[in-house]
């Protein structure tokens, strides 16, 4: 069987990272973690999704997610590998 592994990018470019993007590295890092996740989710940094105004600025596989603070990352990463 073939495992195809998920990407989150988060961005940190200046704007999402002033705006919390640290903490919510952070918290993202930590769950990977908890739950084991590490080798089926990658996790990579990107400089900028280009929409500043909606950020903190997230995507996982082709979803995006605006406004992401550290608190609402829990339920985005619940609801996307809460079955794996």
């Amino acid at each position: 069987m073939v495992l195809i592994r998920k990407e989150i990018k988060i961005c940190m470019g200046s704007s999402c990272f002033s705006r919390g993007n640290k903490q919510t590295l952070l918290v993202i890092q930590k769950y990977l973690k908890d739950h084991h996740l590490e080798r089926e989710i990658v996790l990579k940094g990107n400089h900028c999704f280009s929409d500043c105004s909606s950020g903190p600025v997230l995507k996982i596989g082709n979803r995006v997610y605006e406004q992401v603070s550290s608190d609402s990352v829990l339920d985005i990463l619940n609801t996307e590998f809460g079955d794996l």
